[in-house]
């Protein structure tokens, strides 16, 4: 199933660059799609159309369409001037390369945007505290210390506290966009191993930090370049091997 729909999509800046030009493509829910290719390729302004932050540059130019799709198939106009954006923002989630936490404690940063959105019962907070930071694998690391500040945990820790924050709302999906850039392999690890579970229950669009990262995680990736979209299939077809790409021409019959 589709969880969002784009159709000829572009973007144009205020400084006469064209960020995206006419991009096509559908992204299945329940899974892992990378969006990868050279810097200025698209692939972040990409991200930023899904959840509105482009509302927040200096955009002149908007066309297409995109469109999130709900369990029963209906859809939502990303792009509409009336969509809610608050709401859209809540059930699509972004991770930034650079974790931010709030100068708050671990526990505060993850319940902070429930409160806001009017959650008051104490042991559902304390359930979604418990829940995201498992989801996120970091519970066992501070579970003891939850009341302790954010800032003292390390990078690769921070890191995942920001997507434990993000999954405490239980978004629809979640936007990386090289989530794990400054992180050591360790932490890398864990979060690549984390959004690998996550995927069962929900849609994760991701710019990954490296082609070898990209191939690691993609169920389908696609390959942005100067803001046009050049190829977008599963994982298998865009990672072969030259070896494997003449295997698989051999075996199709496109040599004698």
């Amino acid at each position: 199933m589709d969880k969002f729909i784009i159709e000829d999509l572009c973007i144009r800046y205020s400084d006469g660059a064209e960020s995206l030009k006419n991009v096509s493509m559908r992204i299945p829910a329940n899974s892992i799609t990378v969006i990868f290719g050279p810097a200025g390729g698209g692939k972040s302004t990409l991200l930023r159309v899904l959840n509105r932050l482009n509302d927040l540059a200096d955009v002149v130019h908007v066309s297409g369409k995109a469109q999130i799709l709900d369990e029963k198939g209906n859809a939502l106009d990303i792009l509409h001037p009336q969509t809610d954006v608050t709401a859209l923002r809540r059930r699509v989630s972004m991770v930034f390369a650079r974790p931010i936490v709030l100068p708050m404690s671990i526990r505060e940063n993850l319940t902070y945007g429930l409160k806001t959105a009017g959650e008051r019962n104490k042991e559902r907070l304390e359930e979604a505290v418990e829940r995201s930071l498992k989801q996120a694998a970091l519970w066992d690391e501070v579970k003891d210390r939850l009341d302790t500040p954010a800032a003292a945990l390390s990078g690769g820790q921070q890191q995942r506290l920001c997507l434990a924050r993000s999954l405490a709302l239980e978004p629809e999906v979640i936007l990386l966009d090289e989530p794990t850039s400054g992180l050591d392999p360790i932490s890398t690890s864990k979060v690549e191993a984390s959004l690998q579970e996550l995927k069962q229950n929900y849609t994760i669009i991701m710019a990954p930090h490296s082609v070898q990262q990209a191939a690691r995680m993609a169920d389908q990736a696609a390959f942005f370049l100067q803001g046009e979209l050049i190829e977008y299939a599963p994982s298998k077809v865009i990672f072969l091997t030259p070896q494997d790409k003449r295997t698989e021409d051999y075996i199709e019959g496109r040599f004698g």
